[in-house]
């Protein structure tokens, strides 16, 4: 078998099958991770305008903490870095309370918070 950098050398067509259907099979998980994830920003855009609207803070440490330890138990029985998975959220978590935060001054306002 033969490889090339650039994806272009010869390359055994069993091989290459194999790489396609794997890398076929990639997109669809990215693309179902991206679904999924804009289904999880609706939810917390909703949770974000229930803040704003009784005036409670964009950030929950209490309840984040309890959602990193959940994740990363998740993520040592699914075989995934714990470490990966913590960093994954933090990322989502600083995303949704920046939005928070914006809807929050929106309300304030007197905006209605565009999603």
């Amino acid at each position: 078998m033969t490889t090339s950098n650039t994806g272009t050398g010869d390359v055994d067509p069993e091989v290459r099958q194999e790489l396609e259907r794997l890398r076929d099979s990639i997109d669809n998980i990215d693309a179902a991770v991206v679904h999924l994830l804009a289904e999880r920003f609706k939810a917390t855009q909703q949770v974000g305008r229930l803040k704003a609207v009784h005036q409670l803070p964009p950030a929950d440490p209490t309840r984040e903490a309890r959602q990193i330890a959940r994740l990363r138990r998740l993520a040592e029985n699914a075989k995934l870095d714990p470490a990966f998975a913590e960093k994954f959220l933090n990322f989502i978590i600083a995303e949704v309370i920046r939005h928070h935060e914006r809807i929050a001054e929106d309300t304030a306002n007197g905006q209605q918070a565009a999603d």
